[in-house]
């Protein structure tokens, strides 16, 4: 056999070889990437779905109708959850730029919603870094082990409480606006509070989704009828005033509230462990908040430019005529929702900490089902005696921002950022503008917590003497 067919014969071997080695790489990288899926999974809160008959992380980025993923959306939630419920607290609150002169408002809604949206940022590559983090809770014990855990689980708990309980308030606002204080407030708290637990029982956030749909209809809605009243019934000779003179502690009040409207960032950690493909993530925090501020600098603008000094709180009441009613009867999806989303999240802790690595996450039966609905029963009546005990809206508002927000949005993502790149602060001038970013963003979140205690604590002192006082039966619409 001549010589050269040999080579060729052995060329030939050669290759095969080769090609049988890459084959059997790539069936090891396949393998490896099975194995790294389930170590991952193993993480997560919710463990190894692959036999559950419950499925939490069935949430999605988006809609693709070419490779018919249903949209299950995180966007519903984590966009559109995020606009009606902060857009709620925007509008359904006040911006208070009466308070503040429009140019001191655009500047602070505009300044914290550019930090709210880094801090958002940097909570997405926490939970990518630590799979297994579900909640605040679970960031603290990373933090600060044991304790850290409890500190941090508390706090989370008691600040969506409050939440809750602001929602009540506001179900209550509303009811006494449409039916014009037709009973005593505290059976319209107890209505709200009963619509929100039967709303708050299905187990997972893909049930809830829907809802979100319903309630961002219904607050753009809302925010759009206002918007026209009060344009079209603004007083003939309004002026928008470029200084005003407010006591400190009702300046910062109105802060506080603005940073009421960004305080979402507790439940991200949430959304996440519920979203199929977590990297995702990024893209709906970027959409919900461009779309956040553009639309808190349009509400804010266009309400304060018409309905000048004579704003009230709801703002959705600063109407005249048959239009508050209008405005409230269509908002009342978002009133709702948004405290349900809230009631969820606060749910789905204590759900998660109590049965988490055992099959009763995963279980559909009665007994799970009783266990979930006891716990929200108590979480919905701890937040309707809170929406009792504190009646002035605002204030509720102020001292829950002052609190809770003022860590969970900007104080705590700075320690986020710093705890997952110690040691490498001076790496290069950009890492060394990061480092000063984020001490800068923790002290914003220190300064937010003691001023705006100090100025809720000051005006809840000033109208307890004023208010209806708590649990009463006086119409609450008429405060504010």
């Amino acid at each position: 056999m001549p010589l050269g067919e040999n080579l060729g014969d052995e060329r030939v071997a050669e290759t095969n070889g080769i090609y049988n080695n890459e084959r059997i790489s790539d069936e090891e990288q396949d393998i490896k990437a099975v194995q790294t899926e389930r170590s991952q999974a193993s993480q997560e809160p919710f463990g190894d779905e692959t036999n559950s008959d419950v499925k939490y992380r069935t949430m999605a980025w988006c809609h693709d109708c070419r490779n018919h993923i249903s949209w299950d959306p995180v966007s519903a939630l984590c966009t559109c959850r995020a606009w009606y419920r902060r857009v709620s607290s925007l509008a359904l609150s006040t911006f208070e730029v009466r308070d503040l002169t429009m140019t001191s408002g655009i500047i602070l809604i505009l300044g914290l919603g550019a930090l709210a949206t880094y801090t958002g940022y940097v909570i997405g590559q926490f939970k990518l870094a630590y799979p297994r983090v579900h909640n605040m809770a679970d960031a603290g014990e990373i933090l600060l082990g044991p304790i850290g855990r409890e500190l941090f689980g508390i706090a989370q708990m008691l600040f969506i409480v409050f939440v809750m309980g602001s929602h009540i308030l506001t179900f209550t606002i509303m009811m006494n606006t449409i039916t014009g204080h037709a009973t005593c407030s505290i059976v319209f708290g107890i209505v709200g509070l009963i619509i929100s637990l039967i709303c708050t029982l299905p187990r997972t956030l893909h049930n809830v989704s829907y809802m979100a749909i319903v309630s961002f209809i219904s607050i753009v809605a809302a925010v759009l009828i206002t918007m026209t009243g009060v344009g079209v019934n603004s007083p003939a000779h309004n002026v928008v005033q470029t200084s005003v003179h407010t006591a400190f502690p009702k300046a910062f009040l109105a802060t506080t509230n603005i940073v009421f409207a960004y305080a979402g960032h507790v439940t991200f950690f949430s959304f996440i462990s519920e979203m199929k493909h977590p990297k995702t993530y990024m893209k709906a925090l970027f959409l919900l908040q461009g779309a956040d501020v553009s639309m808190y600098l349009i509400v804010a603008v266009v309400t304060y430019r018409y309905a000048g000094p004579g704003l009230s709180s709801p703002a959705l009441g600063s109407t005249s005529g048959i239009l508050p009613k209008l405005a409230y009867g269509i908002a009342i999806p978002t009133i709702v929702i948004a405290g349900v989303i809230n009631g969820h999240v606060a749910a789905k802790y204590c759900y998660v900490r109590l049965f988490r690595g055992t099959n009763k996450m995963s279980q559909r039966t009665w007994g799970s089902q009783a266990r979930w609905g006891i716990i929200v029963l108590l979480l919905w009546t701890a937040a309707w005696i809170i929406a009792e005990a504190i009646p002035v809206f605002n204030n509720l508002l102020g001292l829950v921002s002052a609190l809770f927000a003022s860590w969970f949005t900007y104080g705590l993502s700075g320690v986020f950022w710093l705890f997952l790149n110690y040691g490498k602060y001076r790496e290069s001038r950009k890492q060394m503008a990061l480092t000063a970013l984020n001490v800068f963003i923790f002290f914003v979140g220190l300064i937010i917590c003691v001023l705006g205690l100090y100025a809720s604590g000051v005006s809840i002192a000033a109208d307890a003497k004023s208010s209806s006082g708590s649990f009463s039966c006086a119409d609450n619409s008429k405060q504010g």
